[in-house]
């Protein structure tokens, strides 16, 4: 592999190839980029994101085919003019065709408006907002992996169902965690629930939660439900076993990876419930992924949003094989057009199939953390609960106001 550098150091942006060969007379080129975080709050949950596109390319058979695919890597630092500023730099000079992740809410909804102004593709598998297949959906992106529905709808319905019928919230105050308040908040209310307070907390400069965590433990709730992911969640989790509110409610992370509880680890993670689309251990398929791309990143196995990359990069790349890479490369509409017209299979996520919408839709599961004594090892996480069919999983294609959805 060789490393184009270019412009970057101007940027600050790192150029990193992928899944090239000698190809002495190549003609099929293809360059992607990815925009992620990578020194913040979701530094250890993307850092396997590069190995899963790599994984994709490899997947996809490009050494073969002729092809010489180029994929860039750059951090936004979780600032939504920094991803707008790297994907007009790289669409304009840098050549770029596909955009992959953008993760953080507030990033990808901010560079939306740059892929279409562009026509060019974009496949986001961080992000959690609805909005990304409702009011603000576009003929020029599609939505793998999650949502902040797919994880309330999944996560609160259930814990309702078993008598968690008061809760409290705990959220970032950016659009990430203001939606998964709503959804999680409807979902519990849906159910029979009640909410009985929410805090909000500056993202991403709080470290300390403590005060929260005392106002929640004050409200008299049944469910503390933690609504941020990452460094955030992990501080949160510690933080409410330290002052023992684990003792009088039942903590329920509504985004928990299993990237963030190896972080955290079993003794103080146990019984907790998350909702997850991937885990390694799921199935035969899925163990024959993580075996594939273990050697790419020995240490960070990939999680749902890294399974989302590797599977939207690979779904990309059968779209613009059979759409033919000149129509590609002149039309990102036409690729993510293709990219619903065909029917998705993989490793990570089986059989499914993007929407009108451009919601990728696939099973969801509901999963708790082991006890240290279930666990054969250090990435022997979660047990499966139960399994939320597609069909059921995701939120109503009516209800979304995707304005690509006709009535």
């Amino acid at each position: 592999m060789t490393l184009s550098r270019r412009d970057a150091l101007k940027t600050g942006v790192i150029a990193t190839l992928a899944g090239r060969r000698a190809f002495a007379q190549s003609t099929k080129k293809l360059k992607v980029g990815i925009i992620t975080d990578l020194s913040g709050p979701y530094a250890d949950l993307s850092r396997p994101s590069l190995a899963c596109a790599q994984q994709a390319v490899e997947d996809f058979g490009a050494a073969a085919k002729g092809w010489d695919v180029e994929i860039l890597l750059a951090e936004h630092q979780n600032k939504a003019d920094n991803a707008v500023n790297i994907a007009r730099q790289w669409f304009d000079r840098e050549g770029v065709d596909a955009l992959l992740d953008v993760n953080t809410s507030a990033t990808s909804l901010a560079c939306v408006g740059i892929a279409r102004e562009k026509n060019k593709p974009m496949m986001l598998s961080g992000p959690g907002t609805t909005e990304l297949t409702g009011k603000q959906c576009s003929p020029n992106h599609v939505h793998w992996a999650w949502d902040t529905y797919v994880l309330a709808n999944t996560s609160g319905s259930a814990l309702v169902k078993q008598g968690g019928t008061s809760w409290y919230f705990i959220a970032p105050d950016y659009t990430f965690g203001q939606q998964l308040v709503r959804d999680g908040s409807a979902a519990v209310q849906k159910g029979g629930g009640k909410v009985l307070g929410t805090s909000f907390y500056p993202f991403p400069s709080t470290s300390d939660f403590s005060a929260l965590l005392l106002q929640a433990q004050a409200s008299g709730a049944k469910v503390l439900a933690l609504c941020n992911g990452g460094a955030d969640m992990i501080g949160c989790v510690k933080q409410a076993r330290e002052f023992g509110l684990d003792r009088s409610m039942t903590i329920i992370s509504l985004l928990s990876y299993d990237t963030d509880i190896r972080a955290i680890g079993l003794e103080a993670s146990q019984g907790l419930m998350a909702t997850q689309t991937y885990y390694w251990d799921l199935n035969d398929r899925t163990r024959a992924f993580n075996a594939r791309i273990k050697p790419k990143t020995p240490t960070l196995w990939p999680n749902m949003a890294n399974a989302g990359l590797y599977s939207s990069t690979l779904h990309y790349l059968k779209a613009v094989d059979d759409l033919g890479l000149p129509q590609a490369k002149a039309d990102g509409a036409a690729v993510i057009a293709r990219m619903k017209a065909m029917p998705t299979d993989d490793d990570v996520f089986g059989v499914g199939r993007v929407r009108e919408d451009g919601r990728k839709v696939h099973p969801a599961y509901l999963m708790e953390v082991k006890k240290p004594s279930e666990s054969s090892g250090r990435y022997d996480v979660f047990k499966l609960l139960s399994t939320v069919p597609a069909d059921q999983a995701f939120r109503p294609l009516a209800e979304g106001g995707c304005p690509l959805v006709k009535a």
